[in-house]
């Protein structure tokens, strides 16, 4: 079973896939307290990323990984919380 830690290039690729957005992943690393609105995705895509890892990682991510403002956030939590699931 995978574990994570998710990485800014396996969120990129999920922006892609679940919200149709290209994103450089360096240039998302770079600015890590970027709010997601500057890269495009909004809450709706946000859900649909959180969805995708929960199926990949067979995981529940909790503590509503959706309101997380930047990458920065979002990757903390859900890899504080995959690693805590190992």
């Amino acid at each position: 079973m995978t574990t994570g830690p998710v990485t800014f290039d396996e969120l990129a690729t999920l922006m892609k896939g679940r919200a149709g957005l290209s994103v450089d992943p360096e240039e998302m690393a770079s600015r890590p307290d970027t709010p997601f609105e500057q890269f495009g995705l909004d809450s709706l895509g946000l859900l649909g990323i959180v969805a995708e890892l929960e199926n990949r990682y067979a995981h529940t991510i909790g503590n509503e990984p959706e309101l997380c403002k930047t990458p920065g956030d979002f990757l903390d939590l859900v890899n504080d919380q995959l690693t805590a699931g190992a």
